[in-house]
Protein backbone atom coordinates (compact mmCIF):
# COMPACT_ATOMS: atom_id res chain seq x y z
CA UNK A 1 0.00 0.00 0.00
CA UNK A 2 1.38 3.45 -1.44
CA UNK A 3 2.16 6.10 2.24
CA UNK A 4 -0.57 8.21 0.70
CA UNK A 5 -3.26 5.80 0.39
CA UNK A 6 -2.03 4.61 4.68
CA UNK A 7 -2.62 8.86 5.41
CA UNK A 8 -5.91 9.04 4.06
CA UNK A 9 -7.11 5.39 5.75
CA UNK A 10 -5.81 7.26 8.78
CA UNK A 11 -7.37 10.38 8.68
CA UNK A 12 -11.22 8.91 7.11
CA UNK A 13 -10.46 6.35 10.53
CA UNK A 14 -9.97 9.51 12.08
CA UNK A 15 -12.93 11.94 10.73
CA UNK A 16 -15.21 8.78 11.82
CA UNK A 17 -13.92 8.16 15.69
CA UNK A 18 -12.13 11.21 16.35
CA UNK A 19 -9.22 8.78 18.24
CA UNK A 20 -7.67 5.54 16.92
CA UNK A 21 -5.40 3.39 18.67
CA UNK A 22 -2.00 2.10 17.14
CA UNK A 23 -3.35 -1.15 16.95
CA UNK A 24 -6.04 -0.87 15.29
CA UNK A 25 -4.59 0.84 12.59
CA UNK A 26 -1.63 -1.73 12.43
CA UNK A 27 -4.30 -3.98 11.43
CA UNK A 28 -6.25 -1.90 9.59
CA UNK A 29 -3.49 -1.46 6.98
CA UNK A 30 -1.43 -4.52 6.94
CA UNK A 31 1.68 -2.61 8.14
CA UNK A 32 4.07 -2.99 10.53
CA UNK A 33 3.89 -1.34 13.94
CA UNK A 34 7.04 0.90 13.26
CA UNK A 35 5.70 1.66 9.39
CA UNK A 36 2.54 3.20 11.04
CA UNK A 37 4.65 5.19 13.85
CA UNK A 38 6.39 7.19 10.84
CA UNK A 39 3.22 7.87 9.25
CA UNK A 40 1.40 8.99 12.51
CA UNK A 41 4.75 11.36 13.16
CA UNK A 42 4.68 12.55 9.32
CA UNK A 43 0.92 13.70 9.63
CA UNK A 44 0.95 15.13 13.15
CA UNK A 45 3.64 17.41 11.18
CA UNK A 46 1.15 18.01 8.54
CA UNK A 47 -0.24 19.20 11.31
CA UNK A 48 -3.05 16.70 10.16
CA UNK A 49 -3.57 14.73 13.44
CA UNK A 50 -2.31 15.01 16.76
CA UNK A 51 -0.47 11.66 18.73
CA UNK A 52 -1.36 10.49 22.31
CA UNK A 53 -0.59 7.59 24.47
CA UNK A 54 -1.31 4.44 22.07
CA UNK A 55 -2.26 6.26 18.78
CA UNK A 56 -3.54 8.99 17.20
CA UNK A 57 -6.24 11.70 17.60
CA UNK A 58 -7.62 14.74 15.48
CA UNK A 59 -7.23 17.98 17.09
CA UNK A 60 -9.74 19.38 18.52
CA UNK A 61 -10.35 22.63 16.34
CA UNK A 62 -9.27 21.37 12.97
CA UNK A 63 -13.31 20.22 12.65
CA UNK A 64 -15.22 22.94 14.48
CA UNK A 65 -16.53 25.77 12.00
CA UNK A 66 -17.87 29.00 13.71
CA UNK A 67 -21.71 29.82 12.73
CA UNK A 68 -22.58 32.64 10.90
CA UNK A 69 -23.36 35.05 13.22
CA UNK A 70 -20.25 34.67 15.40
CA UNK A 71 -18.08 34.52 12.46
CA UNK A 72 -19.81 38.03 11.15
CA UNK A 73 -18.79 39.71 14.49
CA UNK A 74 -14.78 39.29 13.99
CA UNK A 75 -12.64 40.80 12.48
CA UNK A 76 -15.41 43.26 10.92
CA UNK A 77 -12.64 46.19 10.11
CA UNK A 78 -10.40 43.60 8.45
CA UNK A 79 -12.98 41.61 6.26
CA UNK A 80 -14.47 44.43 4.71
CA UNK A 81 -10.71 45.89 3.58
CA UNK A 82 -10.94 42.52 1.87
CA UNK A 83 -14.05 42.80 0.32
CA UNK A 84 -13.44 45.75 -1.07
CA UNK A 85 -9.88 44.95 -2.48
CA UNK A 86 -12.02 41.92 -3.99
CA UNK A 87 -14.96 43.71 -5.26
CA UNK A 88 -13.06 46.43 -7.21
CA UNK A 89 -11.64 43.35 -9.51
CA UNK A 90 -15.28 42.49 -10.97
CA UNK A 91 -15.52 44.06 -14.50
CA UNK A 92 -18.67 44.69 -16.15
CA UNK A 93 -20.69 42.07 -17.41
CA UNK A 94 -18.62 39.10 -15.91
CA UNK A 95 -19.96 35.92 -14.42
CA UNK A 96 -18.89 35.33 -10.74
CA UNK A 97 -18.73 32.51 -8.06
CA UNK A 98 -19.15 34.07 -4.49
CA UNK A 99 -18.28 31.28 -2.04
CA UNK A 100 -20.85 31.62 1.12
CA UNK A 101 -18.74 33.01 4.10
CA UNK A 102 -18.99 36.06 5.80
CA UNK A 103 -15.75 37.73 4.06
CA UNK A 104 -17.76 37.42 0.59
CA UNK A 105 -20.83 38.52 2.04
CA UNK A 106 -19.26 41.85 2.77
CA UNK A 107 -17.85 41.85 -1.11
CA UNK A 108 -21.80 42.51 -2.32
CA UNK A 109 -22.23 46.38 -1.06
CA UNK A 110 -18.80 47.27 -2.53
CA UNK A 111 -19.82 45.66 -6.25
CA UNK A 112 -19.90 48.71 -8.55
CA UNK A 113 -19.66 47.04 -12.24
CA UNK A 114 -22.50 46.40 -14.28
CA UNK A 115 -24.58 43.43 -16.06
CA UNK A 116 -22.63 41.16 -14.07
CA UNK A 117 -24.14 37.29 -13.26
CA UNK A 118 -23.64 35.85 -9.99
CA UNK A 119 -23.57 31.78 -8.45
CA UNK A 120 -23.35 31.43 -5.13
CA UNK A 121 -23.80 28.56 -2.17
CA UNK A 122 -24.86 31.23 0.89
CA UNK A 123 -28.26 31.39 1.36
CA UNK A 124 -27.14 35.29 3.09
CA UNK A 125 -25.29 36.03 -0.56
CA UNK A 126 -28.80 35.96 -2.49
CA UNK A 127 -30.56 37.85 -0.01
CA UNK A 128 -28.00 40.50 -0.24
CA UNK A 129 -27.59 40.48 -4.22
CA UNK A 130 -31.51 40.40 -4.62
CA UNK A 131 -31.72 43.54 -2.91
CA UNK A 132 -28.84 45.37 -5.03
CA UNK A 133 -30.74 44.13 -8.04
CA UNK A 134 -27.96 41.66 -8.99
CA UNK A 135 -28.92 38.70 -11.68
CA UNK A 136 -28.32 36.13 -9.14
CA UNK A 137 -28.33 31.62 -8.96
CA UNK A 138 -28.46 29.89 -5.61
CA UNK A 139 -27.29 26.16 -5.92
CA UNK A 140 -29.41 23.40 -4.64
CA UNK A 141 -28.42 20.75 -2.18
CA UNK A 142 -27.72 20.20 1.64
CA UNK A 143 -28.18 23.16 3.35
CA UNK A 144 -25.43 23.49 6.41
CA UNK A 145 -27.28 24.78 9.17
CA UNK A 146 -25.16 27.20 11.34
CA UNK A 147 -23.18 28.76 7.83
CA UNK A 148 -25.95 28.63 5.63
CA UNK A 149 -24.05 27.02 3.08
CA UNK A 150 -25.50 25.07 0.39
CA UNK A 151 -23.23 21.73 0.16
CA UNK A 152 -22.85 17.90 -1.15
CA UNK A 153 -23.74 16.54 -4.40
CA UNK A 154 -26.47 18.16 -5.65
CA UNK A 155 -25.00 21.57 -5.72
CA UNK A 156 -21.87 19.65 -7.28
CA UNK A 157 -23.61 18.86 -10.45
CA UNK A 158 -25.70 22.55 -10.16
CA UNK A 159 -22.41 24.36 -10.27
CA UNK A 160 -21.36 21.82 -13.71
CA UNK A 161 -23.69 24.35 -15.41
CA UNK A 162 -21.88 27.39 -14.96
CA UNK A 163 -18.13 28.51 -15.87
CA UNK A 164 -16.76 31.78 -14.35
CA UNK A 165 -14.69 34.53 -15.19
CA UNK A 166 -13.74 34.64 -11.15
CA UNK A 167 -14.39 32.74 -8.63
CA UNK A 168 -14.00 34.58 -4.82
CA UNK A 169 -13.40 31.81 -2.20
CA UNK A 170 -13.20 31.86 1.66
CA UNK A 171 -10.74 30.09 3.88
CA UNK A 172 -10.68 28.90 7.31
CA UNK A 173 -6.20 28.37 6.72
CA UNK A 174 -3.89 29.73 4.96
CA UNK A 175 -0.05 28.23 5.42
CA UNK A 176 2.49 27.80 2.46
CA UNK A 177 2.99 24.45 2.61
CA UNK A 178 -0.36 23.10 3.80
CA UNK A 179 -2.54 25.25 1.21
CA UNK A 180 -5.75 26.75 1.92
CA UNK A 181 -7.76 24.82 3.98
CA UNK A 182 -11.30 24.56 5.67
CA UNK A 183 -12.93 21.91 8.68
CA UNK A 184 -15.63 20.55 6.24
CA UNK A 185 -14.39 18.06 3.35
CA UNK A 186 -17.87 18.56 1.36
CA UNK A 187 -17.28 22.45 1.62
CA UNK A 188 -14.22 21.57 0.56
CA UNK A 189 -15.27 20.28 -2.35
CA UNK A 190 -17.71 22.76 -3.36
CA UNK A 191 -14.96 25.42 -3.13
CA UNK A 192 -12.81 23.32 -5.43
CA UNK A 193 -15.44 22.43 -8.12
CA UNK A 194 -15.80 26.30 -8.39
CA UNK A 195 -11.92 27.10 -8.77
CA UNK A 196 -11.94 24.16 -11.66
CA UNK A 197 -14.34 26.15 -13.65
CA UNK A 198 -13.67 29.78 -13.05
CA UNK A 199 -10.62 31.47 -15.16
CA UNK A 200 -9.63 33.14 -12.01
CA UNK A 201 -9.66 32.10 -8.84
CA UNK A 202 -9.13 34.33 -5.09
CA UNK A 203 -9.04 33.03 -1.76
CA UNK A 204 -10.26 35.73 0.90
CA UNK A 205 -8.40 35.48 4.16
CA UNK A 206 -8.25 38.00 6.70
CA UNK A 207 -4.12 37.84 8.87
CA UNK A 208 -5.90 35.77 11.56
CA UNK A 209 -6.26 32.60 8.95
CA UNK A 210 -2.40 32.99 7.93
CA UNK A 211 0.07 29.83 9.18
CA UNK A 212 -3.60 28.51 10.50
CA UNK A 213 -4.08 24.65 8.93
CA UNK A 214 -7.89 23.23 9.24
CA UNK A 215 -9.13 20.03 8.31
CA UNK A 216 -9.71 19.36 4.36
CA UNK A 217 -7.45 20.64 2.01
CA UNK A 218 -9.23 23.06 -0.95
CA UNK A 219 -6.67 24.37 -3.11
CA UNK A 220 -2.23 24.92 -3.41
CA UNK A 221 -1.23 28.20 -2.94
CA UNK A 222 -0.35 28.88 -6.10
CA UNK A 223 -4.15 27.80 -7.77
CA UNK A 224 -5.68 31.18 -6.29
CA UNK A 225 -4.36 34.49 -5.50
CA UNK A 226 -4.37 35.66 -1.52
CA UNK A 227 -6.57 38.76 -0.91
CA UNK A 228 -5.99 40.30 2.46
CA UNK A 229 -6.20 43.24 5.02
CA UNK A 230 -2.26 43.07 5.45
CA UNK A 231 0.57 40.96 6.06
CA UNK A 232 3.65 40.79 8.34
CA UNK A 233 6.89 41.08 6.29
CA UNK A 234 7.85 37.49 7.06
CA UNK A 235 4.68 35.84 6.41
CA UNK A 236 4.62 38.26 2.95
CA UNK A 237 8.37 37.06 1.84
CA UNK A 238 7.03 33.71 2.38
CA UNK A 239 4.02 33.31 0.82
CA UNK A 240 5.16 35.76 -2.15
CA UNK A 241 6.85 32.87 -3.34
CA UNK A 242 3.72 30.85 -3.33
CA UNK A 243 1.25 33.01 -5.35
CA UNK A 244 0.35 36.11 -6.08
CA UNK A 245 -0.80 38.55 -2.85
CA UNK A 246 -3.34 41.49 -2.77
CA UNK A 247 -3.03 43.69 -0.33
CA UNK A 248 -4.94 46.54 1.57
CA UNK A 249 -2.78 49.43 2.54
Amino acid sequence: MLTEERYRIILERLQERGVVKLQELVELLGASESTVRRDLIDLEERRMLKRIHGGAALPGDKMLEPGMDEKSSKNIQEKNTIAKLAAELVRDGESIYLDAGTTTLAMIPFIKANNITVVTNGLSHIEALVSKRIKSYLLGGMMKMHTKAVIGSIALQNMDNFRFDRCFLGANGVDPEMGYTTPDPEEALVKRRAHQLSATSYVLADSSKIGEVSFAKLLDMNEAVLITESLSASWRKVISQKTKIIEGS
